[in-house]
C-alpha cells in the first residue's frame, strides 16, 4: 500500500479480533471517519490482512518529530532511544494507548534536551550517520554510542535528538 491508498492516515492491517470501534479507539477518531475513508468497507465483514486507511491527524505541534511505530517499539524503548521519558512522550502524544501501539501509527518524540551537562545535544539532520557526525565533531563513532545507550546507529531519524561528548 502507499500514500494514494491513504494520504492524510495510516494504513492498518485487520488483525483478528479487530472492529473498527476499537481501530477508532486506538487512533482517536470515529468510526464514522474510518468509514469514510474506506469507500465500500463493510464494517460487519472485516477481514483478517485487509489494509484500511485510517484518517489520523497530522501531529502539527509536535514540539520534536514525528515516529511511525516500528514492530517491537515500546514507550519506554523509545524513551530509552531518543533520550526522553514516558511521561514525555505520553504528554505530547494524548489519546494513546502505551499497551496497544500498532506498527505505523505515528506519534510524536519530544525533543526534550535530556542530555547531561558533560554532554552536547545534537539533533540529526538528513543524510547524517555516526561516521559522518563523529568526523565532523572529532569524536570517535564508539563515544557517540557510549553517549546514547540504546541508540540503533543503523536507523536514525531526521529530526532525532543525540546527546555528543564535545
Amino acid at each position: 500500500m502507499d500514500n494514494e491508498f491513504c494520504p492524510q492516515g495510516v494504513i492498518r492491517y485487520i488483525e483478528p479480533g479487530d472492529t473498527l470501534y476499537a481501530i477508532s479507539l486506538c487512533y482517536g477518531v470515529s468510526v464514522e471517519q474510518i468509514i469514510e475513508a474506506n469507500p465500500g468497507i463493510n464494517p460487519r465483514n472485516l477481514r483478517i490482512g485487509q489494509a484500511v486507511c485510517v484518517p489520523v491527524e497530522p501531529l502539527e505541534d509536535c514540539p520534536g518529530f514525528l515516529y511511525q511505530i516500528k514492530s517491537g517499539d515500546t514507550i519506554y524503548k523509545l524513551s530509552l532511544r531518543f533520550h526522553t521519558t514516558v511521561n514525555a512522550i505520553l504528554s505530547v502524544n494524548p489519546g494513546i494507548v502505551p499497551d496497544n501501539l500498532r506498527v505505523g501509527q505515528q506519534i510524536c518524540i519530544p525533543g526534550t534536551g535530556l542530555c547531561p551537562k558533560e554532554l552536547t545535544p545534537y539533533t540529526i539532520r538528513a543524510g547524517d550517520t555516526l561516521f559522518f557526525i563523529a568526523r565532523r565533531f572529532g569524536i570517535s563513532v564508539q563515544d557517540i554510542i557510549n553517549a546514547n545507550p540504546g541508540i540503533d546507529p543503523r536507523n536514525l531519524q531526521v529530526g532525532q535528538e543525540i546527546c555528543l561528548p564535545l
